[in-house]
């Protein structure tokens, strides 16, 4: 059974960056994407960015040209460079699992953007 757990949250100036982990542990077969979402207080839960695979990326209109989600296959990781950061990108960030079976969830890392 596959296990998502992200890090790399916390607290960064308007402007900063940080970069998030997901890594997953266990039996990765039939994993066809990692998605990232996030979820701010309020607010439906959204989706952010994903990545196939195949390696193929996706973002999401507020967040294209600043974020970049990339892969390391080998340390079974998945990473979403986040830069020029603003306060409306806080929220908990969770790491997603897209399988042929259940949808896998970590269990969320904070991000806070402010001054």
């Amino acid at each position: 059974q596959v296990q998502l757990v992200e890090s790399g949250g916390g607290l960064v100036q308007p402007g900063g960056s940080l970069r998030l982990s997901c890594v997953s542990s266990g039996s990765a077969r039939g994993i066809y994407a990692i998605r990232w979402y996030r979820q701010a207080p309020g607010k439906q839960r959204e989706l952010v960015a994903s990545i196939t695979s195949s390696g193929v990326a996706n973002y999401a209109d507020s967040v294209q040209g600043r974020f970049t989600i990339s892969r390391e296959t080998a340390k079974n990781t998945v990473y979403l460079q986040m830069n020029s950061l603003k306060p409306e990108d806080t929220a908990v960030y969770y790491c997603n699992a897209a399988t042929l079976g259940p949808s896998i969830w970590g269990q969320g890392t904070q991000v806070t953007v402010s001054s």
